[in-house]
């Protein structure tokens, strides 16, 4: 007798699918998300779209006003730099606890993650791989996989959240940045670090990584803004 998998509730449907475009730009910083035209979008009706944009409302990728309605979550060097500055104390203390209580399951999750991470990448052209969504997706898996042997759940929560939103601008930086970065060296690198329980390279790898598209977002940002002031 086989079995059927039951689909998502609609309010879970709804709100992957507007994550992912908040997440890939296709709605704009700021711009309004009239319930309306999502229905007309996305197929579903009032009620799971507002509940799916409150939810996403809490995750930090829109915005709510009770006059105004929802928006997109505006984007800034400074809104980015405070996400950095979390993910540096809630993923490090995450990854930190994963390597103290990791057994070998958690090391085969993470290994695994990494794996399925180079299958893509190897498939991939040259280009931005950040926004390949299957890429993101599997970039998500592997971050996360380092961090689930810690026994917190909520603060794997947090951390997952901090991702999503760092994941706007990553795309962002992705869209004009001039330089590939090797991040499949980077990932191997924290990989094997944590693997080998060397909490304090890990650490530091994990810290250097995050930092980095910190540094390339306020980058590009300050070459945006200068080239809008000499058009002006």
């Amino acid at each position: 007798m086989s079995s059927v998998t039951a689909s998502p509730p609609l309010v879970d449907q709804a709100a992957d699918r507007l994550r992912q475009d908040l997440l890939s730009g296709v709605h704009e910083p700021g711009s309004k998300l009239k319930v309306e035209l999502l229905r007309t979008r996305y197929g579903y009706s009032s009620s799971p779209l507002r509940e799916a944009l409150n939810r996403l409302t809490q995750e930090g990728l829109v915005v709510a006003d009770q006059r105004r309605g929802f928006r997109v979550a505006p984007m800034s060097a400074e809104d980015f730099a405070d996400i950095t500055r979390l993910r540096l104390l809630l993923d490090l203390q995450a990854l930190e606890e994963s390597i103290e209580h990791g057994d070998d399951e958690w090391e085969v999750r993470s290994v695994s993650a990494f794996y399925r991470l180079q299958k893509i990448e190897a498939r991939l052209p040259e280009g931005p791989l950040v926004l390949n969504a299957e890429w993101s997706a599997r970039h998500k898996d592997f971050h996360m996989a380092l961090l689930s042997a810690t026994p917190s759940p909520r603060l794997l929560g947090l951390c997952s959240n901090l991702f999503d939103q760092a994941e706007r601008y990553r795309r962002f930086s992705a869209k004009y940045r001039t330089e590939r970065r090797a991040k499949s060296d980077e990932h191997q690198a924290i990989l094997d670090a944590t693997v080998e329980r060397n909490k304090t390279e890990a650490v530091t790898l994990l810290t250097n990584h995050i930092v980095r598209t910190r540094e390339s977002v306020a980058a590009i940002q300050r070459q945006r803004d200068a080239a809008e002031q000499s058009a002006s």
